[in-house]
């Protein structure tokens, strides 16, 4: 037995829910296919268990924080900016908080909270859960006919892909859209992590584990010094590299990502001959004390015996017996403390998937297919990825929606 519906939302995560919620308000009969036992299971996870739901920005940043494709969003995020989004969310009763960045909150700090509002505007709509998995999306004549399922099959006119990519498979992203999309003729980018950790070879990162270094310069340096990537925040030493969210965003920027080097400048607001007059006040106030507690006024503990590794300085030598030279040398260190950087964590650790569905073969104004008729795509399954921040998160709300009224009304 068929079940029919006007509009099938093919994935329960923010894009399939924003894009069943639009093309519901809208009037068209709409269903939504998840086969896990919870809507929004990866939400529930983003901005570490208090999603991050997007950032109040201008339009100018938002698509500045986008490394590639930004142009495709004109469209979709004039339909849904990140005000309008904040707007839809106090609408269904989740205030709201805007921190440091730009970042957007529940003021509760629950991403629950946000995936139980869009569960409750679901059921107010009348949207249909249909607990399955889509093995295929069924056409005749190019154009969208149904959705067949591991446990039935669905009729519709209207498809909407909204599957994730490949990060965190633990919560549904599996690569299943990828599967829906070749089949149907679209080409797939290769899927690359983005928004993940860094490795590195060098033991002072594990020396260091757990130390988070804030207000930082953080430099990403290529083959003969040439700048990759630059920015200013916080990072955090691990036992395979790095993390933290100067890290992460460099991954989206960085990519494929290659050999290079990272210049951290731990003193940011001091100038070299300040920092060095920095140091000759702290060696003049503590003459006869030991270089490993006068370094320990400059740097976090945990990067004391790196720094006097890397200076060629004793932790017991004596502050008045520092010479000119090593003076010279640890001030050079502070401002361009170097970490060799090897790869990425694997992708099933990133926060984002780049790469996905092809741009070119899809409408920008509507997300519909240029293949096949009916046939829409939405959120992180496309090849769209941006930086930390919401912005991921409001570039699903945008695409979703975008999608839902073009299915409901049939735009094409």
């Amino acid at each position: 037995m068929t079940t029919a519906f006007d509009v099938i939302a093919v994935g329960g995560g923010p894009a399939g829910m924003m894009a069943a919620i639009t093309a519901a308000g809208l009037g068209a009969k709409t269903a939504l296919l998840e086969p896990n036992s919870r809507l929004g299971k990866k939400l529930n996870i983003t901005g570490k268990g208090r999603c991050n739901l997007t950032n109040d920005c201008t339009r100018e940043a938002f698509f500045a924080s986008i490394p590639g494709n930004a142009p495709f969003l004109y469209s979709a995020y004039s339909r849904m900016t990140a005000q309008d989004a904040m707007a839809f969310f106090e609408g269904l009763g989740v205030p709201l908080k805007t921190e440091r960045g730009g970042r957007v909150f529940p003021q509760s700090d629950r991403s629950f909270d946000v995936s139980a509002a869009l569960e409750r505007r679901l059921g107010q709509l009348g949207v249909t859960w249909l607990h399955d998995r889509a093995m295929a999306v069924l056409t005749e004549d190019g154009a969208v006919t149904g959705v067949r399922g591991e446990r039935g099959r669905y009729e519709t006119g209207r498809a909407i892909v909204a599957t994730g990519g490949v990060s965190y498979p633990g919560t549904g992203s599996t690569g299943d859209g990828y599967r829906l999309a070749r089949m149907l003729g679209h080409t797939i980018e290769p899927p690359q992590p983005s928004l993940v950790p860094l490795t590195s070879p060098d033991p002072a990162c594990a020396a260091m584990q757990g130390l988070s270094l804030r207000n930082v310069a953080v430099r990403f340096l290529g083959e003969g010094d040439a700048l990759l990537y630059q920015d200013f925040g916080e990072l955090l030493f691990t036992h395979f590299g790095l993390s933290g969210p100067v890290v992460l965003s460099a991954s989206a920027y960085i990519r494929p990502m290659r050999p290079c080097t990272l210049s951290i400048d731990l003193k940011p607001a001091l100038d070299e001959k300040k920092l060095d007059e920095r140091i000759l006040r702290d060696i003049a106030a503590g003459r006869n004390r030991d270089m490993d507690h006068i370094l320990a006024g400059l740097v976090h503990r945990s990067m004391v015996p790196v720094v006097l590794e890397r200076t060629g300085i004793g932790a017991s030598d004596k502050a008045n017996g520092l010479t000119k030279a090593q003076r010279r040398a640890l001030v050079a260190l502070l401002k361009d403390f170097r970490i060799p950087i090897d790869g990425t964590r694997p992708i099933d650790e990133a926060i984002i998937t780049a790469g996905g569905v092809r741009l070119s073969e899809v409408w920008p104004k509507t997300m519909e297919s240029k293949l096949v008729k009916g046939l829409y795509f939405a959120g992180e399954v496309l090849d769209l990825d941006a930086c930390t921040g919401g912005f991921n998160l409001q570039i699903a709300w945008c695409t979703g929606a975008a999608a839902g009224e073009a299915a409901a009304l049939w735009i094409g």
